[in-house]
């Protein structure tokens, strides 16, 4: 069917607004790769834009040489990864019993978690509590403390219920237990939303900066945002010797471009791949019937 012009000038235009919106969200990550790799005298002087000028990678150099980013992305790793795992356990468990009709009282518990979304304890108890369970300065304080979003067991709890009841059934006169129906039916049909609540407690988990602030102590316990913080605080313009043995300026900007974009490369290379989930499983999860 031939487009009329109407048509074709509402085409264009839409493609300039969405043309328009995308180059404002790629250029600051253009402009924090050029700055990385650009020279001291170029970045000082205002003449990167969106590609490096006078091109090096001494301030990688001097991260790679210091190792406390490295060592603090392992530590956020690690939190990332045990704090996602015990989140997607009790938000699983809590979804699948409230997704069940026969469950006395349901309505009661479910009300006590929605409370929580609108109204909490606060910092200064939490910290309290923390403090007198002897937590402070250990990951259990940050795993504890965020061991599960009502949201996101809202949306898994939604997506349950849209299971056809009949599958379950005929399960259970097979003589199918609720373990064995969760781990070898439900779960498995739920693929896009189980995919899609992982991927936002990982980034939660990864980009997790007050929390990780307010109960580790430890240097050489820092996740990669509070070291990023610290290093980005204490960042001056500095010098270093190359393998030729010539001294070479870093200036401050070009020393913080490369920290942040060492930080958020790791999220930048799995997106891609999990982005897909994002609507398919959200979208589903909010739907019934």
């Amino acid at each position: 069917m031939k487009a009329t012009p109407g048509e074709k000038v509402f085409s264009v235009f839409n493609y300039g607004i969405i043309l328009i919106f995308a180059v404002a969200c790629l250029y600051p990550f253009l402009y924090i790769v050029a700055t990385s790799f650009s020279s001291n005298r170029a970045v000082v002087s205002g003449e990167v834009f969106l590609w490096p000028v006078e091109p090096n990678a001494e301030a990688y150099k001097r991260l790679i040489r210091e190792g406390q980013i490295f060592s603090s992305m392992w530590n956020t790793v690690v939190l990332t990864l045990v704090g996602t795992a015990l989140n997607m356990i009790c938000t699983v468990l809590c979804a699948y019993s409230l997704s069940k009709k026969r469950l006395d009282g349901r309505g009661i518990f479910m009300a006590i978690i929605v409370f929580t979304m609108m109204f909490s304890g606060g910092m200064i108890p939490n910290f309290l509590l923390i403090r007198n369970l002897r937590l402070m300065d250990t990951y259990w304080a940050l795993w504890l403390s965020g061991l599960q979003s009502t949201y996101n067991m809202v949306v898994l709890r939604t997506f349950f219920q849209a299971i056809p009841d009949s599958m379950e059934e005929a399960a259970q006169i097979d003589g199918a237990s609720d373990p064995y129906i969760l781990f070898r039916i439900v779960l498995p049909l739920s693929g896009a939303a189980l995919a899609t609540i992982t991927l936002f407690y990982a980034v939660g988990w990864w980009n997790a900066y007050f929390g990780p602030m307010l109960y580790i102590s430890s240097s050489e316990k820092y996740p990669l945002m509070v070291r990023l913080k610290s290093m980005l605080d204490t960042a001056t313009n500095m010098r270093i010797t190359n393998e030729m043995g010539d001294e070479v300026a870093i200036a401050q900007e070009t020393y913080r471009a490369a920290t942040i974009l060492i930080s958020t490369l790791p999220i930048i290379c799995v997106y891609p791949f999990l982005q897909k989930y994002f609507v398919k499983g959200v979208m589903i999860g909010s739907l019934k019937g």
